[in-house]
């Protein structure tokens, strides 16, 4: 596991980095190699200490954040999280059939404009660019990954018609999918 430490108004500690590893192992048995975590030590106004681990592996990702008083209770704490999100993630993947057809991912860009130039209604201009993967999953593995990453809107590639689709949440709650209609 490939494991990132950032430190935000506090100062570096090889302590806090080696128990924020050492915690990580925990999850790693419910993920897949290759794991690359980053982890974000956060401290405001003193006592407010915030613990923000991001997780990246093949086929998932998830996100948790904690704040408490102390440090390592915030690492304990958002490692259940993380843990609770994962063994839910693994018992909802172990109902699905897994997609063994060898379909992969299609590769879409993601722009994004400068606000001023759409303002003064001239060409917009690209700021920039991200290449995305959008995976084959079900709506409802969507969905799941939609939860665990805390996303608005997801794009994947449906498993079933190889078709792009778009999953978004919508202000009540619930969920919304856009399918591309041939013209």
């Amino acid at each position: 596991m490939q494991v990132t430490t950032t430190f935000r108004h506090m100062e570096q500690s090889d302590t806090l980095k080696a128990y924020a590893e050492e915690k990580l192992d925990r999850v790693a048995k419910y993920i897949d190699e290759p794991i690359t975590a980053q982890v974000y030590f956060t401290v405001e106004k003193k006592i407010r200490h915030i613990v923000e681990i991001v997780i990246t592996a093949r086929g998932i990702s998830t996100k948790a954040s904690e704040a408490t008083n102390d440090m390592y209770a915030a690492i304990d704490a958002v490692i259940d999280k993380i843990e609770r999100q994962l063994k839910r993630y693994k018992e909802k993947i172990k109902a699905h059939k897994p997609n063994g057809d060898g379909q992969h991912g299609r590769q879409l860009s993601k722009k994004i404009f400068h606000a001023e130039s759409i303002e003064d209604s001239t060409e917009p201009v690209v700021i920039r660019t991200k290449i995305e993967t959008a995976k084959p999953m079900s709506v409802e593995e969507a969905v799941m990954q939609m939860n665990l990453l805390h996303k608005d809107f997801l794009v994947f590639t449906d498993s079933v018609t190889s078709e792009i689709k778009v999953l978004y949440r919508r202000k009540d709650g619930n969920f919304g999918l856009i399918e591309p209609q041939q013209a």
